[in-house]
């Protein structure tokens, strides 16, 4: 328990918010790389809807920013949070899946399974330090589903390895339930913020 609460505090630390924002920077500029095909492809308009994850990262990293500011920015850290969970979860069983139906796992493959499940992993170890409530919670789930409904009607939903283009109707429904349980997630996590704050002041 005391470990667990030392490396708590240590991701608390400037020199840890530095670090891990510079490793989210970095990975949000090659996210944004890998984009870059689709995004020529696309109607400037609908921009904001394509690089899914890259733009969780880099909301992670303005996260980090106000901690180092020590400001607190509810919105902007209810929508990295319920994002970087759930695009994390997301691109790991998508090639997961590839790799079921006879895709083989290359070596960068593995690379953003690794980057995309620590996502989703640091989505959860920064929750001692979230300010949001559950009113930011529902208007991030309100933005994410409507992401959802754009990426599945207009086809610019993240680029899919040609076996799964067969399962796509699985693919958005597996996408927007990934959706609603990120959001309980994390509307469970508020309150269980909230319950222990309540019990260190009683």
């Amino acid at each position: 328990m005391f470990l667990w609460s030392y490396f708590i505090s240590w991701l608390g630390k400037r020199s840890t918010l530095w670090l891990v924002l510079m490793i989210n920077f970095l990975g949000t500029i090659y996210g944004y790389y890998w984009y870059k095909e689709q995004l020529l492809q696309t109607s400037w308009w609908l921009w904001p809807f394509v690089p899914d994850s890259p733009t969780a990262s880099l909301f992670f990293c303005f996260v980090l920013i106000a901690l180092l500011l020590h400001k607190k920015w509810p919105l902007v850290e209810a929508y990295a949070a319920v994002t970087l969970f759930k695009y994390g979860i997301w691109a790991t069983i998508m090639i997961l899946w590839t790799n079921q139906l006879g895709g083989k796992l290359q070596w960068e493959h593995y690379m953003l399974m690794t980057s995309h499940v620590a996502m989703a992993v640091q989505a959860l170890l920064y929750n001692r330090y979230y300010s949001f409530k559950l009113k930011h919670v529902a208007i991030v789930a309100l933005l994410t589903i409507t992401n959802d409904l754009y990426d599945y009607t207009l086809g610019i939903y993240p680029t899919l390895d040609w076996r799964l283009e067969s399962y796509l109707s699985t693919v958005y429904l597996f996408t927007f339930s990934l959706s609603i349980l990120s959001v309980f997630l994390f509307s469970l996590l508020v309150k269980l913020r909230l319950e222990e704050k309540n019990k260190i002041l009683s």
